[in-house]
């Protein structure tokens, strides 16, 4: 056998003696789930990346692309942002052309969001890769696995 592989396995047996553990921890259900959420954002940071977008940022687009016409406040409301930085995200969407701020029909105070068409089509690419992102994920799991954590996750 060639040393590598010797020095190899002498290091994994070294390190499992060493190890920590960690069973108490990992019996808290906070706790998988945050270790759980850093590997998700891990992933699709990486996913979203060649897009120009963040996990914040890809949401909006999202929402907006859902909603045409709804309210700045309605759209960071519904996402849980901050309504200063969702109107220094609105900002950057439309420096790079992806969105814009119309004048609202009902209410002159606000503004409508829509996408622009190159927003339109940044979203289907990065749809595209949030979904070969998410395939990534649900391999962990069995369909029916998938459909119910999802389903707990949404609090049904």
């Amino acid at each position: 056998m060639p040393d590598s592989r010797k020095e190899h396995r002498r290091s994994a047996a070294a390190s499992k003696e060493n190890a920590l553990d960690m069973q108490a921890i990992e019996g808290h259900v906070g706790y998988l789930l945050r270790r759980t959420q850093l590997l998700v954002f891990e992933d699709v940071i990486r996913a979203l990346e060649p897009h120009g977008l963040r996990p914040a940022t890809y949401s909006a687009l999202v929402v907006i692309d859902a909603n045409p016409g709804r309210s700045q406040r309605e759209i960071a409301s519904a996402l849980g942002i901050q309504r200063p930085n969702f109107v220094a995200m609105m900002d950057e969407f439309e420096t790079r052309g992806l969105a814009e701020r119309l004048p609202s029909p009902t209410d002159r105070r606000s503004h409508a969001l829509k996408l622009t068409e190159r927003g339109t089509a940044l979203l289907a690419e990065a749809n595209k890769s949030v979904r070969a992102h998410e395939k990534r994920m649900a391999q962990k799991f069995t369909p029916e696995g998938i459909n119910t954590l999802k389903a707990i996750l949404r609090g049904k």
